[in-house]
């Protein structure tokens, strides 16, 4: 049967509330990048980047997941073949729609990592840079995500699932964040399948073979039920 990789990006989340990054008035207007999302940043100013996180993290615990989240859990429920769904969101939307197959290449928002001692543990909604790490008691806790500069979690098992992609689809993604940015052509040199599900086009949409765009809550779902009328 196929296999399908599914990656998707801050425009699957924007509908349940989420603001984007890269949008004008999204997230990077509001604060830098090199402020936030960067070790040197947290070095700089930990009470700075924990106020950014815990506005995320707060935010992300009000929003719900919206038809798109849905039906990519109906895909992997349904479908006959392999779903596997690799995020860069740090929300947790796709797994309470339903998604058990999911790597978070870019962390999450609802887990703390001290950076001292690397243990990792679910975070509490308010985090500060006093907070000790339950383990080493070290007051060097942080959000588990990834920031620039960092290695994404999950790449062990994300590049031998692009090899053996029968289909790879984006859904929401920018098209400017790497590696990320490099699956569909990569994937597409593989033999894969590559599709694209998109407000607009993004920066690499020329690397897809198929495209559909419009809101995620109505191309997603579209799609799904057109992959699972073909099984």
């Amino acid at each position: 049967m196929n296999k399908i990789v599914v990656l998707t990006g801050a425009g699957i989340s924007a509908q349940s509330g989420l603001g984007t990054f890269r949008d004008a008035g999204g997230l990077w207007a509001e604060d830098a990048i090199e402020d936030v999302a960067t070790p040197e940043g947290f070095t700089r100013d930990p009470a700075l980047v924990h106020r950014f996180y815990n506005a995320r993290r707060a935010q992300a615990a009000q929003a719900q997941p919206n038809a798109a989240h849905a039906a990519l859990a109906q895909l992997e429920a349904e479908y006959p073949g392999d779903v596997l769904i690799v995020t860069q969101n740090v929300d947790n939307l796709h797994e309470r729609a339903g998604s058990r197959n999911v790597i978070h290449m870019h962390g999450e928002l609802a887990k703390a990592l001290c950076h001292a001692c690397g243990h990792r543990w679910g975070a509490p909604l308010v985090m500060h840079p006093t907070d000790a790490c339950p383990v080493c008691q070290a007051p060097a806790v942080r959000p588990d995500v990834v920031w620039f500069g960092e290695v994404p979690y999950g790449m062990d098992m994300i590049d031998p699932a692009l090899s053996n992609a029968d289909v790879f689809v984006s859904i929401g993604t920018s098209g400017q964040v790497y590696p990320a940015a490099a699956y569909a052509q990569h994937s597409r040199r593989l033999g894969a399948h590559t599709i694209e599900l998109n407000l607009e086009p993004s920066a690499n949409s020329r690397d897809f073979a198929e495209a559909h765009y419009g809101p995620a809550t109505d191309v997603v779902p579209n799609w799904v039920a057109r992959m699972l009328d073909c099984t």
